[in-house]
């Protein structure tokens, strides 16, 4: 009997070799897909600077958004970066507005407890102290340094064709990576020199986003970067992302919603009707 030939040992080959890629591929997702349901890890210890990366749609998204972040701690989340597509300019100008207000609440801040302090009797000056240590070691981080605006392509412009949607998509997708990796350096080609400096030019630590197009393909880049571990992206619970669903969502989910139900490791919604979906919606009441 003949042997068989040579290209039926290269079919069986290449195939065994294709089922053992999935096979893996497919046991690392499920590996740093989040779990269902939600279950609170271990408290770490508290980083001194940490970044958050928040995107940005356009109109509503952007109201919504700005609000949720009303009470933002700038001594927590050290570094933000927002995402806005392009053409976006109302979302970019109201990013730059929320930053000059957050500088100008924590000035008042600074007054008032100044106020204070010169109001307390000298018994208390030890104490005053070492709150003011404390205080020191968590600044707030407000102004031009601790904030960045980036723009990334449109994934789909208003009447393109849907035969060019995906090549736009992936192009979003491939300029979603700088923004995801680092924030710029304040001054080109210059290593940080602060905690502060490190953490916006480290991978976020959260990405926080409501609903535009723009942020499926930003929690796709960061599933990415996780699945191979780019710069330490799993290993060191970086990129973590939480998704808010639109107050405008009462009864169904928004298209964004259904496609990062399973994949984003915080899914909240803000009407009590949409708790549970998927096992994994949470419902904290009306957030905006």
């Amino acid at each position: 009997m003949a042997p068989p030939p040579s290209s039926l040992y290269t079919l069986s080959f290449f195939l065994a070799a294709l089922t053992t890629l999935l096979v893996c591929a497919s046991l690392r997702l499920l590996a740093i897909l989040p779990r269902t349901p939600f279950r609170p890890q271990p408290i770490r210890r508290k980083p001194i600077a940490t970044r958050v990366l928040i995107v940005l749609g356009s109109g509503g998204h952007t109201h919504e958004m700005f609000y949720l972040l009303r009470e933002l701690d700038t001594s927590k989340y050290t570094h933000r970066t927002y995402v806005v597509s392009s053409g976006d300019a109302f979302s970019a100008q109201r990013a730059v507005e929320f930053e000059g207000e957050l500088e100008v609440r924590e000035k008042a801040r600074l007054r008032r407890k100044e106020e204070l302090e010169e109001e307390e009797d000298e018994k208390l000056e030890g104490q005053n102290g070492k709150i003011a240590t404390q205080n020191e070691e968590r600044q707030a981080c407000t102004g031009p340094d601790h904030y960045n605006v980036a723009t990334v392509p449109r994934a789909r412009h208003i009447y393109q064709s849907i035969l060019t949607t995906p090549v736009s998509s992936l192009w979003t997708l491939w300029k979603s990576f700088p923004p995801l990796l680092a924030a710029p350096p304040l001054l080109p080609d210059q290593s940080p020199q602060t905690p502060y400096e490190a953490a916006a030019q480290d991978l976020p630590d959260l990405i926080l986003t409501n609903g535009p197009a723009t942020g499926v393909i930003i929690v796709l880049g960061s599933l990415i970067l996780r699945f191979f571990n780019l710069r330490g992206a799993n290993s060191r619970g970086k990129c973590k992302t939480v998704y808010v669903e639109s107050f405008a969502r009462v009864k169904t989910l928004s298209l964004s919603g259904k496609l990062l139900l399973r994949v984003v490791d915080r899914f909240v919604v803000q009407w009590e009707a949409l708790e549970g979906k998927g096992g994994r919606a949470e419902f904290w009441g009306v957030l905006v």
